[in-house]
């Protein structure tokens, strides 16, 4: 029983995921970094310079220059700036996993048809004959 478990455990399918998922781990924080230290600043330029990280609101009449300023006065601040981050980063993680399943569906081989045996009527038709026989 214990064989067979192992054999089980470490079938091809099960090692191809764990590798899958230790993959998709390192993509992400590959993803992440590019889209918190290159993308984001490149768009903030575009939109004028601040960064979207720096983004945020408080609820009140009080301005706070940075994040860690409105939390260290207890002040609740809501980070959409880190949201938009996230989503960008989403989205370009999304982008690139379709790129790569487009890919490996290319290099796999077109499933072949079963070989076309004979129709139900050339079936009947051989039994017929083979019963006037």
């Amino acid at each position: 029983m214990l064989k067979e478990f192992k054999n089980f455990i470490m079938t091809g399918n099960v090692i191809d995921f764990a590798v899958a998922v230790i993959m998709a781990g390192a993509l992400g924080a590959v993803i992440n970094g590019f889209v918190s230290k290159i993308a984001m600043p490149l768009i903030g330029l575009v939109t004028g310079g601040k960064s979207f990280a720096d983004m945020f609101w408080t609820p009140g009449d009080v301005e706070y220059a940075t994040v860690e300023a409105a939390k260290e006065a207890g002040v609740a601040a809501v980070e959409y700036g880190a949201w938009i981050d996230t989503i960008v980063s989403l989205i370009v993680v999304g982008f690139v996993m379709f790129m790569i399943v487009k890919a490996y569906n290319k290099t796999k081989k077109p499933v072949e048809e079963a070989p076309a045996g004979p129709s139900e009527l050339d079936l009947l038709t051989e039994i017929r004959d083979a019963l006037k026989k």
